[in-house]
């Protein structure tokens, strides 16, 4: 695959095999736990031993998000079997590490509650600022942008400020895509993100990764995924693969939604905080608009209480009630439920792929109703 194609071509191409005659585009899922081996060499024969660590399924969908990340590829299970596999494959007794303050919350569950207890120091940060020195610190994670309130980290400065003092950077790229921003370009040793969400975009199955131009960080993580066991199966694997050719689609529709929608409701009075980095008057627009190639389709607000984000999600006919987001569906999520500190009227809401002119007439009237 060539970086000279656009981002459609890419995502319809990317880690598909050689044309041969009679093959489909894209070959159907391998199941298998065992393999036949050669009985006089063993493993070394083959590329496939054994289902855990092997499986050519699997390894099609790597090469494909490798190529659109621009690195290579480690599927798991979960976006959080893969950024808990990540953090315990770099991190040992002693070290430190920066979490994103307004990040996913169980990331920084997970390091209050594991990584503190095996004698890993643990900061937080706010996405926006202002960072400490990176001085005696292992690893900083940035989510850009963060999830759910949508602040975005310069990452290219971080990753100068960082390596300098000798730590390393991972980007946590799940509300962005590659498609949103490359953050290995950027200056990132790794990227790690949720394949659930907006990458494949259906709402039918979970998955994770890890990408990195590094050698020994990629040695690393899939010796951890190995060992740990934490690997996607086939069927999600091949899912997940069939939906990337659609990506650089609905991605398109879902950020000209989410822009009607954030103006549409930076218009009213009876809707506070609208964030959306695409908007000039955001906070993180300024930088967001150098570094990322094309804006999410994920948009916050607050409707100033739980009750009223109640009744809007019942009086509208297109916006669903339901967490994650990136689907082909209008879905919207209060996050103060799920344990994120934000008020109890905070909204993330995570536009899909129908009409702009339905969405907006949709939320209109639920806002009004509410």
């Amino acid at each position: 695959m060539t970086d000279e194609w656009g981002d459609g071509t890419r995502s319809v191409h990317a880690g598909l095999p050689a044309p041969e005659p009679g093959q489909p585009f894209l070959p159907g899922p391998v199941f298998a736990a065992p393999y036949h081996l050669d009985p006089w060499r063993g493993p070394e024969a083959t590329p496939n031993g054994y289902g855990r660590p092997d499986n050519p399924t699997r390894r099609l969908l790597e090469a494909a998000v490798g190529e659109l990340e621009g690195g290579d590829c480690r599927v798991f299970a979960s976006g959080q079997a893969a950024i808990t596999g990540l953090l315990l494959a770099v991190l040992r007794p002693g070290d430190t590490v920066l979490l994103p303050a307004d990040g996913y919350f169980p990331v920084r569950a997970f390091a209050t509650d594991t990584l503190a207890g095996i004698g890993v120091r643990v900061g937080f940060v706010p996405t926006a600022g202002p960072y400490p020195s990176f001085e005696g610190v292992r690893l900083v994670l940035l989510e850009t942008p963060a999830n759910p309130g949508l602040d975005v980290a310069d990452v290219t400065a971080l990753a100068v400020a960082a390596h300098g003092a000798g730590a390393l950077v991972a980007v946590d790229n799940t509300t962005a895509t590659p498609l949103g921003q490359r953050p290995l370009e950027l200056g990132a040793d790794v990227v790690v993100a949720s394949g659930t969400k907006a990458l494949t975009g259906h709402s039918d199955l979970l998955l994770g990764y890890v990408a990195t131009r590094s050698a020994e960080l990629l040695d690393a993580v899939t010796a951890w995924r190995t060992t740990t066991g934490g690997v996607p199966g086939p069927f999600d694997c091949w899912l997940a693969h069939r939906s990337l050719a659609t990506v650089d689609l609905r991605l398109g529709r879902q950020t000209a939604n989410a822009e009607a929608l954030a103006r549409l409701l930076a218009g009213r009075a009876d809707v506070t905080g609208v964030r959306w980095p695409g908007l000039p008057t955001d906070p993180a627009h300024a930088v967001a608009s150098v570094q990322m190639r094309r804006m999410p389709g994920v948009l916050s607000f607050d409707l100033g209480d739980a009750d009223r984000v109640a009744r809007f999600l019942d009086a509208s006919r297109l916006v669903a009630a339901a967490t994650s987001f990136g689907g082909l569906h209008t879905t919207a999520d209060r996050r103060a439920q799920w344990g994120d500190d934000t008020p109890p009227g905070f909204v993330r809401l995570s536009c899909g792929i129908e009409d702009t002119a339905d969405l907006l007439a949709d939320v209109t009237a639920a806002l009004d109703a509410a």
